[in-house]
């Protein structure tokens, strides 16, 4: 098993020849590296058990774990399910860009395809939507481990392209995801915040939790350019000429500004908002993950 840290790194997983094989290294890697860290208490069970529930009958309970674990755990058929995930992955054309070599769109399908296997070790249900300024594909929440190879292939094949308009292709999913669930949200919100917070509030008006992944470059972050050049918009083709230390100041303020109000109208919708830079290690976003998982199971 290759170190933890190692198949965690963006640029590792970029070297791997097929998503299936980096998100099972991806979530081997953070296993191993939970019990390894402040975050050992999770309980990631992957065998066909789950924790004992008052009123599950007691010819299901396995006495073998009973016996060396001192805890209660019923077995788990193929068709329990624990949760109904939704993870709903931004592929409009700003999500092509990178300053390295892992675009913010590599590093959603990454993280997509991590969750994804995760879950349904889990026996959790999960399902995906493609989506920019429309619902490019949807493929409902199933439990099946086979699943992982549908959704693993539309990941492969995502094709970044049109404008960030993501509010009407919220309110759609809003309404198409019937069955109360969690919707996990990839995107680099490139929109009209307020826009975006109206669709975010259509989800949580449905009685769903949300998890949003908010997935920006470094340099989107830090604007440390350091040469004068043209800056292209990849969605518009619109183009300016500056020399980047001449507004770098007001950039930044504009995106801590954008960020705080994230962080703000998230938590007053109570709506879980997780910044993610591009590259940064996997682990902070899976872990997310599971400290929302726990809340809700």
């Amino acid at each position: 098993m290759p170190d933890n840290k190692l198949v965690l790194k963006p640029e590792t997983l970029s070297k791997l020849s097929n998503l299936e094989l980096r998100a099972r290294l991806v979530v081997e890697g953070f296993i191993t590296g939970l019990h390894k860290s402040p975050y050992h208490g999770f309980s990631v069970e992957f065998a066909e058990h789950r924790q004992y529930m008052p009123g599950d009958e007691l010819k299901h309970i396995d006495w073998k774990v009973l016996g060396k674990t001192g805890k209660y755990f019923v077995k788990q058929y193929e068709e329990e399910t624990n949760l109904k995930s939704y993870i709903l992955v931004d592929a409009s054309g700003s999500m092509k860009y990178t300053s390295g070599t892992v675009t913010k769109m590599n590093y959603a399908s990454y993280l997509a395809g991590a969750l994804s296997y995760l879950m349904l070790k889990q026996r959790d249900a999960v399902g995906l939507a493609v989506f920019s300024d429309t619902i490019k594909r949807y493929i409902p929440p199933r439990s099946m481990q086979s699943y992982l190879v549908r959704i693993l292939s539309e990941l492969e094949n995502i094709e970044s392209d049109g404008v960030t308009d993501v509010s009407p292709a919220f309110h759609a999913l809003a309404e198409k995801l019937k069955r109360k669930g969690l919707v996990i949200i990839i995107s680099d919100l490139f929109d009209d915040p307020e826009k975006i917070l109206l669709g975010l509030k259509h989800f949580r008006h449905n009685n769903h939790e949300v998890l949003l992944f908010h997935v920006m470059d470094p340099l989107e972050l830090s604007f440390e350019f350091k040469r004068e050049g043209v800056f292209k918009d990849i969605e518009t083709d619109e183009e300016i000429n500056t020399n980047p230390w001449h507004i770098r100041r007001e950039y930044r303020q504009q995106v801590r500004e954008m960020i705080d109000y994230y962080k703000r109208v998230c938590m007053e919708n109570k709506i879980d908002y997780v910044l993610l830079d591009t590259s940064k290690n996997l682990d902070k976003a899976l872990t997310e993950y599971l400290v929302k998982r726990k809340r809700l199971y």
